[in-house]
């Protein structure tokens, strides 16, 4: 199998768990498009990088290829690409233990989260801020070294596929959502803090784009059942304590499910970094304006 070694730049996966014969045709549809590759061996079959700066050149080669020979590569669907490594769930987790510091120094812990918890009666009269404020508070230092755990291993893992822009903003919009739903379902003062639901979220999010990546092709689709199966059992496994609940956490998986699916049907490869950045800017200013509206409530 031939191949280049890529140096000088980023490398970035394209195509993974291919056969041998499809790496073998694509890596031929690269060589006659000018664009230098490396074939790895992966766990569950031959994965392609090339250059960053290619891998746009490279998709379009390859997807013109699949589509003139679609009776040679019938089930290959279109390409799996990831943004790459990252770490900014650590970085988001340790700005939750720098907030936790924060107000256990200078605030009524027990007040402070009856202000800006989610209060079921609250957010249905107009306090939407509660919904995304409740999910920076806890109640514990117990409690928060388990979220923190969650956000930097989930939500790490999102944007790994999506990029940190998009990643965070939908974790953000998951948990935004649970927490909605769950005053939609109490009506009355139920009273919830934690990022357990966010986190929730990115396990749905991952869920669901896994399910569609599975169930597009037809030999795939009762392995596409398994990501869902996996995520209630973690959500039955890990369960809850004082002022999170499961009906939240249940609600910010079904939510993290539905926008992962529909980041793998109308996505097929995670925006730039300028995109990256503004989505982040669109997560950072919702939770900054319902700061200042909670403080100004």
């Amino acid at each position: 199998m031939r191949s280049f070694q890529l140096v000088g730049e980023t490398r970035r996966p394209i195509f993974k768990n291919l056969t041998e014969d499809e790496a073998d045709a694509y890596g031929l549809v690269l060589c006659s498009s000018g664009i230098r590759y490396n074939v790895s061996k992966g766990e569950h079959g031959w994965d392609i990088y090339v250059h960053d700066a290619a891998c746009e050149k490279a998709l379009n080669a390859i997807g013109q290829y699949l589509k003139e020979n679609q009776d040679v590569h019938p089930k290959q669907e279109t390409c799996w690409f990831e943004y790459g490594k990252n770490f900014t769930g650590v970085w988001v987790s340790l700005i939750l233990l720098a907030l936790y510091a924060a107000i256990a120094i200078g605030h009524n812990s027990q007040a402070f989260i009856e202000t800006y918890g989610s209060d079921a009666h609250h957010i249905l009269h107009g306090e939407f801020y509660r919904t995304v404020t409740s999910l920076m508070i806890h109640a514990s230092a117990l409690h928060l070294a388990g979220n923190m755990a969650g956000i930097a291993l989930f939500g790490t893992a999102v944007c790994y596929i999506m990029g940190p822009g998009v990643g965070w903003l939908m974790i953000l919009v998951t948990g935004i959502g649970g927490n909605f739903m769950n005053a939609f379902l109490y009506q009355s003062h139920h009273l919830s803090i934690g990022s357990s639901t966010a986190i929730f979220g990115a396990i749905g999010i991952l869920a669901g784009y896994q399910f569609l990546k599975k169930f597009r092709p037809r030999r795939g689709r009762t392995r596409a059942w398994l990501p869902l199966a996996g995520g209630l059992a973690l959500l039955a496994f890990l369960g809850g304590g004082k002022y999170s609940d499961v009906t939240a956490h249940l609600f910010g998986f079904l939510a993290g499910i539905v926008a992962g699916i529909l980041y793998g049907f109308f996505v097929k490869r995670p925006p730039r970094k300028p995109y990256q950045v503004s989505f982040l800017l669109v997560a950072l200013g919702l939770i900054v304006t319902s700061w200042i509206k909670g403080f100004g409530a």
